[in-house]
């Protein structure tokens, strides 16, 4: 199947059919990738900055943790909204419309200004960008049936982290040599780039209207043809979404699960895009290029197990292995590995053990990102699913609005020990987190039920 052009979600014209190369859906998901990796550019600005922000703008950890938690005032609730438009709107629209907004809300920032600049740069900023992840997932997963699906919908959450190991040397040269403004810059004038690649080259593929039967939403074959036309076009939405409000699917154990799961990875992500650099140094007491490569091992590690657990899971769904173990369970005992690792964390001896679990603790647990919105977009009927993902999406960021003001509130009133607090308070969200996915997650269970 080769379709680009048509958008079953809500078409606004009569189906049509256009010609494409096969090659088209890899094309979009590695657009989509650098689109994440430009994403977490951005939010991992003031993380690597965190110092020189802090001295130039006079800033106590509280009111830098404050700054940083800005950037989530708006996320979440844009997130969700914007997930309920992209069940009515093209999804290639709204991307491209974020990516210039992301470039517009930093240039203020960029060119000046003290602390209400920060902090209004950064909340338009995260109202840019909450509704990235679901979307940008939304539209790869559009490209490719259920079966399929693990390999692309990891690789958008590699994104996350191949935008941070190459942001952090990159931008902290930036910031070294030229200073932190001239960072912001940068990755300001790198989604604009990227905005330009995107009019011409992204779309949604044509899987977006089909049911997880694993059919395009074609009437003919597009192999044969070169072409595809969608399945009840020009009504934009199915007889499925019309028996299901999105209430019934927030209330199933699965959605409860995934999003419960998925939370304590955001946490992750959260504490380790602003905290994590400072911890590393002022916590642990490692020099600044200790620091840096020690951040590197713990993305580098997690870009490896979003990879690795896309290749189990697909191997396990082609054997047969239901959607709950595949996913749910895997995902799950990952959580809980990086839960005790967290754990142990603060009472290890310095040294090898300190940086070993530390590592894992943050290193092995943003696969479930993955993990949760595929087994989401295998649970939800097509046309809801924008609206499914996006309202997982804004729950789940609300832990980045919550753990960089509480972190840096424990650093104000405890110095060097609330960093092991923080990292405790890790390890019990996690462990929630993987109990959760273990005990909750089973998309096959819960579709039956929607469809009765």
């Amino acid at each position: 199947m080769t379709d680009t052009d048509v958008v079953p979600a809500v078409p606004a014209h009569r189906p049509r059919a256009v010609r494409s190369p096969r090659h088209r859906a890899w094309v979009v998901t590695a657009l989509l990738v650098v689109f994440m990796m430009i994403n977490f550019a951005d939010k991992s600005v003031l993380g690597l900055a965190a110092d020189p922000i802090r001295k130039d703008l006079g800033l106590s950890s509280s009111a830098f943790g404050l700054a940083s938690s800005a950037f989530f005032l708006l996320f979440s609730i844009c997130g969700a909204a914007v997930g309920l438009l992209a069940d009515r709107v093209r999804p290639k629209w709204l991307l491209l419309a974020m990516a210039a907004l992301w470039s517009v809300a930093q240039a203020p920032l960029a060119m000046g200004g003290g602390l209400a600049v920060l902090i209004t740069s950064r909340v338009l900023l995260g109202t840019a960008e909450g509704p990235a992840f679901p979307i940008a997932q939304q539209t790869t997963l559009s490209w490719f049936p259920n079966h399929r699906r693990n390999l692309p919908g990891a690789l958008i959450v590699l994104g996350i982290t191949l935008g941070v190991l190459i942001a952090a040397p990159v931008l902290t040269w930036v910031i070294h040599h030229h200073g932190w403004r001239s960072a912001v810059t940068v990755v300001a004038l790198a989604g604009t780039v990227w905005a330009l690649l995107w009019i011409p080259l992204g779309g949604e593929g044509p899987y977006a209207a089909a049911s997880d039967d694993d059919s395009p939403a074609t009437a003919d074959s597009g192999e044969a043809t070169g072409t595809a036309t969608v399945k009840g076009a020009g009504t934009g939405i199915g007889p499925a979404a019309h028996r299901t409000p999105y209430r019934r699917i927030l209330a199933t154990r699965t959605w409860i699960g995934a999003t419960i799961a998925y939370f304590g990875t955001y946490w992750v992500i959260a504490f380790g895009l602003v905290w994590l650099p400072s911890y590393l140094h002022d916590g642990l007491g490692y020099s600044s290029a200790a620091s840096a490569r020690l951040l590197m091992l713990v993305w580098g590690l997690s870009g490896v197990v979003v990879l690795g657990q896309a290749g189990v899971a697909g191997w396990l769904l082609r054997s047969g292995i239901t959607s709950r173990r595949a996913r749910g369970g895997l995902g799950g005992i990952l959580l809980l590995i990086g839960a005790a690792a967290c754990l142990a964390l603060p009472s290890a001896p310095a040294g090898a053990a300190t940086v070993a679990l530390l590592v894992i603790g943050f290193g092995l647990t943003g696969a479930m990102g993955s993990i949760a919105v595929t087994t989401v977009a295998e649970l939800a009927p097509a046309h809801r699913r924008g609206g499914a993902l996006g309202l997982m999406n804004a729950v789940v960021t609300t832990a980045g609005l919550i753990a960089p003001t509480l972190i840096g509130s424990l650093v104000d009133t405890q110095g060097a020990a609330g960093y092991q607090h923080a990292v405790l308070i890790t390890g019990a969200l996690l462990l929630i987190g993987g109990t959760a996915a273990i005990t909750l997650i089973d998309p096959s269970r819960d579709a039956r039920l929607l469809s009765a």
